[in-house]
């Protein structure tokens, strides 16, 4: 083979899309859950304070109901934990903004309080693994924070009044465990059996990565979802089934799909079927025995390492020296500040949206960044339209005013699956209506002062991502390589080891598929960096795929003969390993 086939590319400045990052899509499955809990953690604390005629302090209960949206996807037990911690971090990042505004005026220190804390949101919630809305809506409380009068000595009350609408929205996202207790598991199931469906009716490398990612996230949300129930079990033995439908020779989809609606209903969990003319074949009895014995082991052993202490050492790892998340953090630390100071010079009394502007930017890499703030900057300019065209209503009284800012909150999350920028057109007049719950603005400045805001944080945050490179995403590439050829071997050595352990290999296997094929498109899209081995990271998914299908046939049928397992396994791994 020559060298000119095997050579990697080298990535400088790629060409950057202008009508994709537009295009709608299809909304979420659970687009309704966090719009529904946002307007009712909201609601709450909005029509308690128009009834004690306070509503200047809606700023501060909103951002507690804010933590609303968070945490959604996560089991019930692990969401109550999650959202406990949105809403310390928020009232963290609320009372360092308020402090701070209580003992400056100086908009220069301001600025750069607010690009800090930007970017110390950004990385930890990167870092964590949060999920949407991640850092943004920290940092829009926090910097709007930083440029509302404050006193010192009202610091505390306010915060209490955040906490205590922080304890709204942790009842809201938890209140449904006591109505459907495995929701999230099941919605996570479902989307592993509609995934696997996909795959089998469009083969391909990125159904399949797409197959495996949703296999990976189902077993995690039912690893971490607490105690076992029968329930439980029933949907453990579904993503043993659609595991091994990635491997079958010709799965049916409509069937899959059929099952995965099942899942999604308020009905009995459906039982996976054996396979045609066998009692256990490729679907059977020893397969789904290996999947439960298997997940009770990882969970036993995350008892005994102590979960929360390995997850704690595993968010100081990704916060070290070396890794890719610190020049994600330079570049939100000095796309903020630059985006700030631009906005001050240019006479905004308040940059905060500025500072937001160009936080809410920065993703995976520079050419999803460009696709985020054309998406930001299209749906901020048209939200300011729908500002001017609702404010004449807003101001009828005070009930319309909360149920206008009702509204747009549930608007936006119904909106924000389809596409950012459309999301954005919601966000925005709900942000500008907030500003009146403190007293009337004109409305020509408010408008005013967001369009420039808009535009120089898009042209600032942009800026700083091309400017500041992130030359550590090959390496999180070349780690991600590294770590998938030692969890092929380990597969394969545990080809002949009971059934069990095999399925905990297939299952980290799996992961780190998932985190190559992550790390690979983030790099994909960075300028300015070393050269991106595509033909090893291909080699190794499809080596990784060939193994994971050989460890499932090995968990079907093979199972039921050890003593023909040696043999047939050395042949079958070093293929899967060519």
């Amino acid at each position: 083979m020559s060298d000119t086939s095997t050579r990697a590319r080298r990535p400088f400045a790629r060409g950057l899309p202008l009508a994709a990052p537009l295009r709608l899509g299809r909304p979420s499955d659970t687009w309704f859950k966090p719009a529904l809990s946002v307007v009712v953690a909201s609601a709450v604390p909005h029509l308690t304070l128009l009834a004690t005629g306070r509503l200047d302090l809606v700023m501060y209960t909103m951002a507690g109901s804010l933590c609303a949206l968070y945490g959604h996807a996560l089991p019930y037990a692990r969401r109550a934990r999650t959202v406990a911690g949105v809403v310390l971090s928020m009232s963290a990042g609320l009372a360092t903004a308020l402090v701070t505004a209580s003992l400056t005026h100086s908009t220069a220190v301001l600025v750069a309080v607010g690009a800090l804390l930007a970017a110390a949101q950004k990385v930890l919630c990167d870092a964590t693994r949060i999920g949407p809305p991640g850092h943004v809506i920290l940092t829009f409380v926090s910097s709007a924070a930083l440029f509302a009068p404050q006193r010192l000595g009202q610091v505390p009350a306010h915060l209490a009044l955040t906490l205590a609408a922080g304890a709204v929205a942790w009842l809201v996202c938890v209140g449904p465990a006591l109505i459907r207790r495995e929701g999230p598991e099941r919605r996570a199931v479902a989307r592993a059996l509609e995934a696997a469906a996909d795959c089998a009716a469009d083969p391909g490398p990125r159904t399949r990565n797409g197959a495996a990612a949703a296999v990976h996230a189902a077993w995690q949300c039912l690893l971490v979802s607490g105690r076992p129930t029968p329930v439980r079990r029933s949907l453990e033995r579904l993503v043993a089934h659609a595991e091994q439908a990635l491997a079958a020779p010709s799965p049916d989809p409509d069937r899959l799909r059929a099952r995965a609606a099942l899942v999604r209903a308020r009905g009995p969990v459906p039982e996976p079927p054996p396979a045609p003319g066998t009692a256990d074949a490729l679907y059977g009895t020893e397969a789904e025995r290996a999947a439960l014995y298997g997940i009770d082991a990882e969970r036993a052993a995350l008892r005994a390492s102590g979960g929360r202490r390995a997850a704690r050492r595993t968010l100081l790892r990704s916060l070290g020296p070396g890794s890719h998340l610190l020049p994600v953090a330079a570049r939100t630390l000095i796309g903020c500040a630059l985006a700030g100071y631009l906005c001050a010079a240019l006479g905004v009394g308040r940059p905060y949206w500025a500072i937001v502007t160009a936080a809410s930017l920065y993703q995976a890499n520079v050419t999803l960044t460009w696709n985020r703030a054309l998406q930001r900057t299209l749906g901020n300019l048209l939200g300011v339209l729908v500002f001017a065209a609702v404010l004449p209503l807003s101001r009828t009284g005070p009930l319309a005013l909360v149920l206008c800012c009702l509204f747009f909150s549930f608007a936006a999350e119904a909106l924000i699956t389809r596409n950012y920028w459309l999301g954005s057109v919601a966000v925005t007049p709900m942000a500008l209506l907030v500003l009146e719950f403190g007293g009337s603005h004109p409305a020509g400045e408010l408008i005013g002062d967001r369009v420039l805001d808009t535009v120089l944080g898009a042209l600032a945050g942009f800026l700083a991502a091309t400017l500041v490179t992130n030359r550590r995403a090959t390496g999180r590439v070349e780690r991600a390589l590294e770590a998938t050829a030692r969890a092929r071997t380990e597969a394969e050595t545990a080809y002949a080891a009971p059934s069990a352990e095999l399925d905990r290999a297939r299952r980290a296997l799996t992961a780190s598929l998932v985190e190559l094929r992550e790390a690979g498109d983030a790099a994909a899209g960075e300028w300015w960096q070393r050269a991106l081995p595509e033909q090893e990271l291909l080699a190794a998914e499809q080596a990784g795929h060939r193994t994971l299908a050989a460890t499932a046939q090995r968990l079907g049928p093979a199972a039921r003969a050890p003593e023909r397992g040696r043999g047939r396994a050395a042949h079958a791994l070093s293929i899967g390993a060519e």
